[in-house]
């Protein structure tokens, strides 16, 4: 079973897909062993990196540039980050967040960037500016990265931690009558595990999109602009089968909800509250219409149980 998250969500950066960076950096020389920052060193400004000098570590570096009084950052936490990447023998970078003007979010620890960032970034403290120098084992090893990230090459992060969230490990509220027979039952633990979802034999799929409450907590309202930290079950209404799982993969998935391409998907959890566990059935119009995605059949009805866990 393949993460189909990359079908839901616009991909952004290269810490899961790179893409090209503007501007230049500086061929100033390095500082304490990492590459100088030569422009815009200050919290929230984009910066501008040196080319390094000499052979590159062969261990993860870290060098706080500014030390935040936020929490520190912990295994499991959602956070918000801005940042700008470079190739230690480069001064043009690669990706930044900066030109974006959309901050990345992530769960760190939970494998979704390349580990010298879930490494690197544990212990650090919100509004913190931190540099890491991550060593190719650490970033995309021998394979690189598109064009623009080299086989075996030594990646220079600048990243400012803007926000942290510890996420719960699952949605709690109160239970919701599930009084409709031609809806799919879903299960109410809160344990943490998957919840079980049942789907009715013998019956027509809802034509129009359904976002019905399981578990309704008292949260903030979620709202288009918001990014949402959820665990999620997906599977098919013709056979009940799963076509993919926060759960089975071990990690929580982080959408920005502006940039949620699955129209049901993101319809369905706006307005919905933090903290509760939601029913989605998405009709085929609203989901992957006469296009089959992966294992999942063109016109497919999708049935989703969503835990939101917190917002970003």
């Amino acid at each position: 079973m393949r993460r189909l998250a990359a079908l839901l969500v616009v991909p952004l950066l290269l810490l899961t897909a790179a893409c090209g960076g503007d501007g230049k950096g500086s061929d100033s020389a390095s500082k304490n062993g990492f590459p100088a920052i030569t422009a815009g060193a200050k919290f929230g400004e984009k910066p501008t990196l040196s080319k390094g000098q000499g052979d590159p570590p062969k261990e993860l570096k870290t060098q706080v540039i500014s030390e935040g009084d936020g929490a520190k950052l912990k295994n499991g936490d959602a956070i918000q980050v801005n940042y700008l990447g470079q190739a230690w023998d480069s001064t043009k970078p690669f990706d930044n967040s900066f030109d974006r003007k959309q901050p990345f979010d992530l769960t760190l620890g939970a494998g979704m960037v390349i580990k010298g960032w879930d490494q690197g970034l544990v212990g650090q403290k919100v509004g913190s500016r931190v540099e890491l120098v991550i060593p190719p084992d650490l970033g995309y090893g021998a394979q690189g990265q598109g064009a623009d990230i080299k086989p075996n090459a030594t990646l220079v992060f600048v990243v400012d931690v803007l926000k942290a969230t510890q996420i719960p490990t699952s949605a709690k509220g109160t239970a919701v009558a599930q009084d409709n027979v031609d809806l799919p039952k879903v299960g109410t633990n809160t344990d943490g595990k998957a919840p079980s979802v049942k789907i009715p034999e013998k019956t027509d799929p809802p034509k129009k999109l359904v976002s019905n409450y399981i578990l309704e907590s008292n949260g903030d309202v979620i709202k288009e602009t918001d990014s949402v930290v959820v665990n999620y079950v997906g599977l098919l209404w013709k056979d009940g089968k799963t076509f993919d799982s926060t759960y089975a993969q071990g990690k929580t998935q982080t959408f920005p909800l502006a940039q949620v391409t699955l129209k049901g998907l993101k319809n369905g959890l706006i307005g919905k509250k933090i903290g509760s566990r939601v029913l989605l059935v998405i009709p085929p119009d609203q989901a992957f219409g006469d296009k089959a995605q992966q294992s999942i059949p063109a016109k497919s009805t999708l049935v989703f149980t969503v835990d939101l866990l917190a917002k970003m």
